[in-house]
């Protein structure tokens, strides 16, 4: 480490001389913990011994470091929902891009975030390790010279809410394997606690929860994602409005709800302003939607919002939920009002509404079906437009460059397939510089969210029915919201565009763990013709692992988990990459 020291010196005054964007390096190690969250001690995935794992807090363009140790027994991989990687999708943290980290190895990611700001989160993204934690937040602060939409806020709270069950991953995981359901989740975790003792008869004693500590008259942001397995959740605070300002990298028009369904995979932020007596506690709740609430009853978080000056502890029956036990109409309606500010920036000066996606010309139209799970060769699988998806040994994007040929085929169709469902590695093939329209049709019963890595979309429409050509004409060509996960609801189509000015393999899913892990997915394939590889697409990481088709390029690095004994050599092998990093910053690379 001594002999590096020299070196980082002139990289780091290099890069400082050329007033390049800051750096931000984190140092993790992803390990087993046991945790009770329900009052059952099980195990968690935990980072640092965090559960949930630490919140980056980073600025617009800042660039990235992470250093990730694999101290599971099973190989990991990181991704980033809603970081749109630009032009880099080596650092996506998807099968597709990037061979896992094996057990006991580190590997560090590298990324910027270019024009970007907003609420987002991270994950484990492999075989339902997200079911067992591993997630964390990720705040993009707008510049000093980029002004927001609202007063600055006192305070800025991260809240992470989701399904859980008691069975570790691996169980779940097995459960699907074998063709089970998971049946109904265990409870709701806020902060990866339990709920607060609101019934005795629902939540045993004991349980510890989460307690949000605040000051009277004073304004807060919460950032909040639903990070569960499969659930809807709706949200909301007793006696507070929710003033809701951007979702997922996008300033929304200001609006106030007292509650707001938050599906699998979303990320919302809030302002939410104490001006209650505070004769009491107040309840923060997440329940389960379109459920049987009298059978899904202990499927609710609870936490507590405590004012400085409160007078009691919170008692009584919880605020009530929309009155909607099916009928999702009140919820879609909900979606369909969050509109983006067309007239503030965000990353940047110029207004969000500058890019006007409802007059260019669309270049391709890709209808996306699910269907309820089917049984295929006799497993039990969920489909995209007939096909579930298989991921290869060999990641996509390294199967090209090195041009192995096989690993996948480019024939995923525009329209969803007549005929029985088949199990392939299927990808959308498309140019760079196109515009994208795709429509996602869920003919299942349950609430799916669909996301797509390295963009921002549009979302144009929603309705209940089969999507058809005249469904175009209610399309909002003005101020759709743009986001990276949207909902789409059972018997209903989701409409969305995206500009793919993206080069790279970028992943198309279902947030849905258990629907995911049964194949619902695909990937987008953005070549450009007249460039490509080292001129519109960033080259590969020196650091690349390799598996697959091309293992035997990999060169061996010895496990060392996280003992204390190789704290040095995981120390070096993470300056080396901080050095090369930076030097290539002063290069001007």
């Amino acid at each position: 480490m001594a002999a590096l020291a020299p070196l980082l010196a002139v990289a780091f005054l290099a890069a400082a001389a050329h007033a390049a964007d800051p750096f931000a390096f984190f140092d993790w190690d992803v390990t087993y913990m046991t945790a009770s969250p329900l009052g059952v001690p099980q195990q968690v995935i935990a980072i640092n011994k965090q559960f949930p794992g630490p919140v980056m807090n980073v600025t617009t363009n800042y660039n990235v470091v992470v250093n990730v140790l694999n101290s599971l027994d099973e190989p990991l991989l990181i991704t980033w929902d809603g970081i749109q990687h630009r032009k880099n999708c080596w650092q996506d943290g998807v099968l597709g891009t990037t061979c896992p980290i094996p057990p006991g190895w580190n590997w560090t990611y590298n990324f910027q975030v270019k024009d970007q700001i907003g609420s987002f989160f991270y994950f484990p993204s492999l075989g339902m390790q997200r079911a067992a934690g591993g997630f964390g937040g990720i705040t993009v602060n707008n510049r000093a010279v980029i002004s927001v939409p609202f007063d600055t806020p006192d305070g800025d709270i991260t809240l992470f809410i989701g399904d859980w069950y008691k069975k570790n991953h691996t169980h779940l995981r097995k459960m699907l394997d074998d063709g089970k359901e998971l049946g109904m989740p265990d409870g709701v975790l806020m902060n990866g606690k339990g709920p607060y003792r609101y019934n005795d008869s629902l939540v045993p004693d004991g349980i510890e929860y989460e307690t949000i500590k605040v000051e009277p008259g004073k304004t807060y942001r919460f950032r909040v994602h639903n990070v569960g397995v499969s659930t809807s959740l709706n949200f909301r605070i007793q006696n507070h409005n929710l003033a809701l300002v951007e979702t997922e990298g996008s300033y929304t028009m200001k609006q106030n709800f007292t509650n707001l369904d938050i599906h699998v995979g979303q990320s919302y932020s809030f302002l939410v302003t104490m001006d209650q007596n505070a004769s009491s506690d107040y309840y923060i709740v997440a329940s389960a939607r379109f459920v049987n609430e009298s059978l899904w009853t202990r499927v609710t978080g609870v936490a507590i919002l405590q004012y400085s000056n409160s007078k009691g502890k919170a008692s009584g029956p919880l605020p009530d939920p929309p009155n909607d036990e099916y009928d999702k109409t009140f919820s879609m309606n909900q979606a369909r009002s969050i509109r983006m500010n067309v007239s503030t920036g965000a990353a940047r000066p110029n207004p969000q509404g500058s890019f006007h996606y409802g007059s260019i010309n669309v270049s391709q139209v890709y209808k996306l079906r699910n269907e309820p799970p089917v049984i295929i060769n006799g497993k039990k699988r969920t489909t995209l437009s007939g096909i579930s998806y298989s991921p290869p040994d060999t990641p996509l994007r390294l199967s090209d460059l090195y041009d192995k040929k096989g690993v996948y085929t480019l024939d995923f169709p525009t329209m969803p397939i007549d005929g029985p469902p088949v199990i392939r590695t299927s990808v959308i093939n498309s140019t760079y510089k196109d515009f994208l329209e795709i429509v996602f049709q869920n003919n299942d019963t349950i609430v799916q969210t669909y996301h797509i890595d390295g963009y921002a979309f549009w979302v144009v429409g929603m309705d209940y029915g089969e999507w058809t050509e005249n469904s175009r004409g209610t399309y909002n060509k003005w101020d759709g919201v743009s986001r990276c996960t949207t909902q789409v609801f059972p018997g209903a189509w989701t409409a969305v565009m995206l500009s793919l000015d993206s080069p790279g393999f970028w992943n198309v899913r279902t947030e849905n763990l258990d629907t995911w892990y049964l194949g619902q997915e695909t990937y987008i394939r953005v070549v450009d013709p007249n460039g490509g590889y080292n001129v519109t697409e960033m080259v590969a990481p020196d650091n690349m692992l390799y598996c697959g088709l091309l293992k035997d390029k990999q060169k061996a690095q010895k496990p060392h988990g996280s003992s204390s004994s190789a704290a040095a050599a995981k120390l070096n092998n993470y300056l080396l990459v901080v050095l090369v990093s930076l030097l290539a910053l002063a290069l001007g690379h």
